[in-house]
């Protein structure tokens, strides 16, 4: 029963301790606590992290380059990707619409940088649990597909 007894005499006087005594502590002057830092919005459209800054997109799709958009498509993506349905990576269909196009050209090209960096990269990650493979495309062939998937 003794030992009993100082076991938990070592637990409360451990708590006591490591409770700091009941003692407030006040944030430095200017500091808020963490608790009352409002989050900061972005400052505007999520055009993700990459070589893409802006691009202008004209109201007409250029059917050749949707074309060319497509053959690239079919060559390098559609091992992860399949239009109509989810597969290894997320369907495609409509992700004009749920992106901003330099978002979707960054994500192509740099795919690594994307998910370190973005928060919206760093989520599909964590849903779809298996990252997108870097093809190495240059930025007309990404802008090719960005084409193709504006007519979907």
């Amino acid at each position: 029963m003794k030992t009993i007894n100082v076991i938990v005499a070592i637990v409360v006087a451990a708590l006591f301790i490591g409770c700091g005594g009941g003692e407030q502590r006040e944030a430095p002057p200017g500091v808020k606590p963490k608790s009352m830092v409002k989050k900061e919005e972005p400052a505007g459209p999520d055009k993700g992290v990459g070589p893409i800054k802006s691009i202008d997109i004209p109201a007409t799709i250029d059917d050749a380059l949707a074309a060319t958009g497509k053959e690239v498509f079919e060559a390098k993506c559609t091992a992860c990707h399949k239009i109509g349905k989810r597969f290894v990576g997320p369907d495609l269909t409509g992700v004009v619409d749920r992106r901003e196009p330099e978002w979707i050209m960054n994500m192509i090209l740099d795919p690594e940088l994307m998910v370190k960096e973005n928060e919206t990269a760093k989520a599909l990650l964590a849903e779809y649990m298996s990252p997108m493979a870097n093809q190495s495309l240059t930025e007309e062939e990404a802008r090719s597909i960005l084409e193709y998937f504006r007519t979907l």
